[in-house]
């Protein structure tokens, strides 16, 4: 029957691995029972310092613990005790890299947790908590210890010369970091970077970027920025550069407007320099090498206090660093005075005022001209001159195209008189009614008149042509275009006949001879009978 069961034992595989099963519990069971508790990992930056706890878990059957010790193990090294507790003896840190810095927090061998102070980073690694107990053995639980350290971050842009190579124009380094961190770039120039990693002999890892690009002048102020990114931080950090490039000045001339008159008094030039360094010297000098004594010199500011033809020149301005010298010219043209833009009005003004005044001289002038002439037509007489009848002779007569009155006087020694009144008979040539031309005489009425002023009596053509009359009055005189052909027909008359001259035909009125209530004396003319007759052409 034995070797019946040994039979069945072998021959029953799953029996088998239900023994291997409940061992492996029981032996699980027991090792819970006594476990050490502890943290997995912990975190911890140097100059701080850090709890690594430790805790005895009792387990199903009574364990006597003897001694806890603390035991690390570098990441690349052996181990080592750094505490030991024991009930009796007391507390010992043999480690003597760790002898002022490790306390144990409890004095109580099931809770030997301990603290380490003034973190280093060469204290990364794992640290176990041991015990030592009775009848099971040693227990222990392991706690990784990493040492993180912020990088020392910096940026800074590197001056350099402007040139035809690529250099290093600017540097980002994140020092003695743990992790290694990470950096990028911004930039708005074209350019490029390359990094190198440096690893210390404590765990840190020093990253350092470089910045490189063809530098130019142009280039000089442009901004890049450097970006690190590392674990330690909560944010990316950020440092913004503006590039270094240094280069000869470049120059201009600024100020000048093409307006330099004789006398001006505000003219200035201005000596615009780009570089970097800044400039150490600017100096004006002129074609001839001093400048005028007109010129005054600020800075790099060329004022001149009064324009004149001294600076009619040519101006070179010098800037000069420690890179080189460049100068700029500019050639002036004086010019003659200008007036005065605020007087620009005024001067339109007068012009303007002294056109119009022009304008009315010649409208007036115009006027004059013309009623002038209407009054020679009319038969007026022009210029002032006055017709008169003076003895024996004449002296000239204006005949016009209207009616004519002959006065008939005597000659020298008459009682009628001559000279400036004429007292004799008045003849006058009307049209009848029959059409029949007749000379008729009629008294002369008009001796009677004086002169308001002077007491003489007045002439007929001062009657005539003095203000009294209107123009209703003299319109009575009006007389056909026709007579003007017959006036000069009288004027090809000769002195010497016994015939009158030709008949005038007057207009026909309608107020008969009352409407001839005015004449004028003209020049006297003397017959063959001795008698002197006054012809008097009178405009009306």
């Amino acid at each position: 029957m034995a070797r019946d069961y040994a039979a069945r034992c072998r021959g029953s595989p799953g029996g088998n691995a239900w023994m291997v099963t409940a061992v492996i519990i029981l032996a699980a069971q027991g090792v819970v029972a006594q476990k050490v508790r502890v943290e997995q990992e912990l975190e911890a930056y140097p100059t701080e310092s850090v709890d690594l706890r430790c805790e005895f878990i009792e387990g199903g059957s009574v364990t006597k613990l003897t001694q806890v010790s603390w035991i690390w193990e570098p990441v690349d090294g052996q181990r080592d005790n750094i505490a030991v507790f024991h009930p009796i003896y007391g507390r010992s840190f043999p480690n003597n890299a760790f002898k002022d810095r490790v306390v144990f927090l409890h004095n109580d061998l099931k809770i030997p947790s301990i603290r380490i102070n003034n973190l280093r980073m060469s204290d990364a690694g794992r640290y176990t908590c041991e015990y030592a107990t009775y009848p099971s053995g040693n227990e222990q639980g392991t706690t990784t210890l990493i040492m993180l350290a912020k990088p020392k971050n910096s940026a800074r842009a590197v001056t350099v010369r402007a040139g035809s190579k690529s250099v290093v124009v600017a540097e980002c380094v994140a020092a003695e970091g743990k992790p290694a961190a990470s950096i990028k770039w911004l930039a708005s120039v074209g350019g490029n970077h390359s990094t190198t990693t440096t690893n210390g002999p404590d765990g840190t890892v020093t990253i350092r970027s470089e910045y490189r690009l063809v530098p130019t002048a142009a280039d000089n102020g442009r901004e890049v920025t450097c970006l690190v990114d590392q674990r330690t931080q909560d944010r990316p950090w950020a440092e913004m550069l503006k590039l270094s490039v240094e280069y000869p000045p470049t120059v201009t001339i600024e100020g000048y407007d093409n307006n330099w008159y004789v006398g001006r008094s505000d003219a200035v030039l201005f000596c615009q320099a780009k570089a970097n360094p800044e400039p150490t010297t600017i100096t004006w000098t002129t074609a001839s090498g001093s400048l005028p004594e007109t010129v005054v010199v600020e800075d790099n500011k060329l004022m001149v206090r009064k324009v004149d033809d001294a600076v009619n020149t040519t101006f070179t301005c010098e800037v000069k660093n420690k890179h080189g010298a460049s100068r700029q010219t500019l050639t002036t043209f004086v010019i003659e005075a200008l007036e005065d833009p605020s007087s620009a009005g005024t001067v339109a003004g007068a012009v303007i005022g002294s056109l119009l005044a022009l304008l009315l001289v010649v409208t007036l002038f115009v006027v004059l001209l013309t009623r002038n002439r209407r009054q020679q037509r009319r038969g007026f007489p022009s210029g002032g001159d006055s017709v008169t009848a003076g003895n024996g002779g004449s002296n000239g007569s204006d005949y016009g195209n209207k009616a004519r009155l002959l006065f008939a006087g005597s000659g020298n020694g008459s009682k009628n008189g001559t000279g400036a009144n004429n007292n004799g008979p008045v003849y006058t040539y009307r049209e009848g009614c029959d059409a029949t031309g007749t000379l008729t005489e009629k008294p002369n009425s008009y001796h009677h008149h004086l002169h308001p002023s002077t007491g003489n009596r007045t002439a007929a053509h001062d009657i005539l042509l003095c203000g009294e009359m209107d123009e209703a009055e003299r319109s009575k005189f009006n007389l056909d275009d026709s007579i003007e052909d017959e006036d000069e027909r009288y004027n090809r008359f000769g002195g010497g006949g016994n015939v009158l001259p030709p008949a005038y035909h007057a207009h026909r009125g309608h107020g008969g001879e009352a409407e001839m209530d005015v004449y004028l004396d003209d020049d006297m003319e003397s017959q063959r009978d001795g008698s002197v007759i006054s012809r008097t052409a009178i405009y009306v």
